[in-house]
């Protein structure tokens, strides 16, 4: 070595001083796969050293010979601030860096042993720049909270016999300064003084964020992450983000987080060949490709990984006081062979196409999130039939708190699709939910994912004239609120949006104008009041025991009706529905106990835009024996209508 090497080297690393925040514990727990807070310990933290003032940056990259910072405080210089590995072979690069202030832009420059250069921001920044820029930001997460009232009381809030009505948003679209340019965005705050108040109005439970996390592609609606650990700038600091969670709090408005722990793009700066070895995603491309969305699968087999992951989803709990996380792709992790042709996927180890080690991380993921913060919910977004995925994983579950119900999503979609006069052959299909509704603690979604790429929007996938798509709607509405488990509602669909969601766009608000759109809009509030206030309709929600058909084979008129029921005895709502748009004027309906009924919600009265065929004042059961009930109620059922009526209390 040279004269001027030696110079060179200690004129390199005379910038940045040797320092840890690493003990040996948590080298241990990182290596095991065991460690949820690594967000403390990785990344850029300012912080003082010896009365210096600096930032101690610490980053992974196991196959990498070298690594520098670099960044706008020393000109971009791929060598003047070079890192530290640590000793004990972790693939830990670190120190501490004086005069790096908060604010400060940096990357990652990485020489891999193959003698590779690349460029990388940090996969544990909490901030970074606006895209197309893609510099990691030095920025801490110092915030005051003042949501304590909520997070005290959010256990009863998320608890699974509580109302939990979701109002699903992307935050760029949902509404823009000017709808024609898709540059301009309202900032976190500007978006809170406007969705807080109406989700609030709209009576929704909770709002849950399609992806926050920053990512270099809009049209990937935010699921091609590059910044685990950083709500995205297009809207602001991450002070701001949590502003934003805080206001939904101090209005009594839950907020659950859209999670990809299932794949991330390739983008030159992102984890894809971080170091220049396959670090974050299986080197076997036959598990570590995605073929339907071209992006890299996460190594669930590799422990510090699975560290990552782990901490990510603490990260957001911990830090931005989210209520609960909705977990991404679940089917195309646990499944070797999702959306791959034969010879294209490897069996495991027992030759069969789970992928153990992803279903062995959302068991530790989900055991981890619930031991710390047992007041949240995650809920899985999962399209198979895979055992007990909102079971416990000591009974063998992964363990969400709830998971999606994709398969009535479909049966129902598909069925309100068919021209009433068609539907009598078809019933079935629409019950067949109620057969597996209990096998696990489902939520109803009608998400983003059904009124895109030429899907049509909710109104138009009904058949009919104007009147009757809207009644129509009203009525699966009815049908969804009133069917037991959680539900979740798209943007838009609650006012009956005339387009397909365009992520560059804003919805169709100027449709408030109109009184057909006004009334659906009224109707999903009444339904979202009246799933909050009667118990009935949540305490036993993911019960058998809180169900009950009343009429089920009624083929001809395609009537469906059936009881929803409290723990308290004689908490009762009858809810029956009409197919088809005939009015039923005097329809008997066979009920097991005797008492007085009440309206307390019709989808066809004129407030919503219906015809008016409603049940006025006290409706009392006569005791007749029909359809093998001992108690016989008459009815009238509005056309493409549903009648809700609550059994009163005996004086």
């Amino acid at each position: 070595m040279t004269g001027d090497t030696n110079r060179a080297i200690t004129q390199a690393t005379q910038y940045v001083e040797p320092f840890s925040l690493f003990s040996s514990s948590d080298i241990t727990l990182f290596q095991a796969g065991s460690h949820y807070r690594l967000y403390e310990k990785f990344g850029a933290h300012p912080m003082e050293l010896e009365g210096a003032n600096g930032t101690y940056f610490a980053v992974w990259a196991p196959d990498a010979a070298f690594v520098a910072v670099m960044g706008d405080f020393n000109g971009w210089d791929h060598y003047s601030h070079t890192l530290y590995p640590r000793w004990d072979s972790s693939g830990i690069w670190e120190g501490f860096v004086p005069g790096v202030k908060t604010g400060a832009l940096y990357k990652y420059f990485i020489r891999s042993h193959s003698g590779e250069e690349l460029i990388k921001g940090d996969p544990y920044a909490n901030y970074w720049e606006v895209r197309p820029n893609t510099a990691s930001i030095v920025y801490p997460l110092e915030y005051e909270w003042d949501d304590k009232k909520w997070m005290s009381q959010r256990a009863k809030r998320n608890s699974l016999d509580s109302p939990f009505s979701v109002y699903e948003v992307q935050l760029g679209s949902w509404r823009r300064p000017d709808p024609s340019d898709p540059e301009r965005v309202y900032s976190y705050q500007e978006i809170a003084e406007m969705l807080v108040p109406y989700v609030k109005e709209m009576g929704f439970t909770h709002v849950e964020l399609m992806p926050v996390m920053e990512h270099p592609f809009d049209g990937s609606w935010g699921y091609q992450i590059t910044g685990y650990f950083a709500p995205t700038s297009r809207h602001g600091t991450p002070q701001d983000f949590m502003e934003m969670v805080e206001a939904f709090h101090l209005a009594d408005i839950g907020v659950i987080l859209d999670w990809v722990p299932s794949h991330f793009p390739y983008d030159a700066h992102g984890l894809y060949r971080f170091d220049g070895s396959h670090v974050y995603e299986y080197a076997d491309m036959r598990k570590g490709y995605h073929p339907d969305w071209n992006s890299y699968i996460f190594n669930y087999a590799r422990n510090e990984v699975r560290s990552f992951l782990l901490s990510n989803a603490i990260f957001w709990l911990d830090r931005f006081h989210a209520d609960g996380l909705r977990v991404d792709a679940i089917a195309s992790m646990i499944h070797l062979d999702y959306s791959r042709e034969r010879g294209a996927w490897v069996p495991n180890e027992l030759g069969g196409n789970e992928n153990l080690e992803a279903i062995s991380f959302l068991k530790k993921m989900n055991e981890t999130v619930y031991a710390l913060f047992p007041d949240v919910q995650t809920i899985a977004e999962d399209s198979t039939s895979h055992y007990g995925v909102s079971r416990p994983t000591f009974m063998g579950g992964l363990g969400f708190g709830m998971k999606w119900m994709m398969g009535w999503m479909n049966d129902t979609l598909d069925y309100f699709k068919k021209d009433p006069i068609h539907r009598k052959w078809y019933q079935n299909d629409l019950t067949f939910s109620l057969v597996y509704a209990f096998g696990e603690n489902f939520m109803l979604p009608l998400s983003h994912d059904e009124v895109v790429h030429g899907k049509s929007p909710m109104l138009y996938k009904m058949p009919g004239d104007d009147w009757q798509k809207f009644a129509n709607l009203r009525l699966l509405y009815s049908y969804m609120y009133t069917h037991p488990g959680t539900k979740l509602l798209f943007m838009g669909d609650e006012f009956g949006q005339t387009s397909e969601w365009n992520y560059k766009g804003e919805l169709d608000w100027h449709l408030m104008q109109y009184n057909t759109h006004k009334g659906l809009k009224a109707f999903v509030q009444d339904l979202n009041k009246l799933y909050a206030s009667a118990t009935a309709l949540y305490e036993q929600q993911f019960d058998a025991a809180g169900f009950e058909w009343i009429t089920v084979n009624d083929y001809d008129n395609c009537i469906l009706g059936y009881i929803r029921k409290g723990k308290a005895a004689g908490d009762v709502l009858l809810v029956m529905l009409n197919m088809t748009p005939v009015v039923r004027e005097h329809y008997l309906v066979g009920l097991p106990v005797a008492g007085e009924w009440v309206e307390v919600l019709n989808s066809d009265a004129p407030q919503y835009y219906g015809s008016g065929v409603v049940n006025t004042g006290v409706l009392k059961t006569v005791k007749q024996i029909y359809n093998g009930r001992d108690y016989t109620l008459s009815l009238r059922l509005p056309p493409l209508g549903a009648t809700i009526l609550k059994l009163q209390p005996a004086v």
